[in-house]
C-alpha cells in the first residue's frame, strides 16, 4: 500500500491521508483486509491532488479525499522526506 524509499521518498498508489501521523501507523493496518471506505488505507489508495481546493476535501468520486499542495509541503516538511510518489 505505500513503501519509504531511503527514507526520503514515499510511494503509494493515492495520495496523502489525514490519518497519517508517523509511519508506524501504515505498518499498524492489518493485511489481509478488505479496503475500507475511510481511513488510512482507503486514503493511501484513492486520495488525490486538487489544486483548486484548501488543504483536505471531500473528494467528488465520493471516496478518500482530495489534497492540495500545502498538504504536501507541510507533510514532506514534518517527515523530513524529499519527494512523494503517486502511482495513479
Amino acid at each position: 500500500m505505500a513503501a519509504l524509499i531511503d527514507d526520503k521518498i514515499l510511494c503509494m498508489h493515492g495520495g496523502l491521508s489525514q490519518e497519517l501521523n508517523d509511519y508506524r501507523d501504515i505498518e499498524m493496518v492489518q493485511r489481509p483486509t478488505d479496503i475500507p471506505d475511510q481511513g488510512l488505507l482507503c486514503d493511501l489508495l484513492w486520495a488525490d491532488p486538487e489544486v483548486q481546493h484548501q488543504d483536505y476535501q471531500e473528494s467528488e468520486r465520493g471516496v478518500s479525499y482530495v489534497f492540495n499542495e500545502n498538504v504536501v509541503a507541510n507533510f514532506t516538511k514534518k517527515f523530513d522526506i524529499d519527494l512523494i510518489a503517486r502511482g495513479h
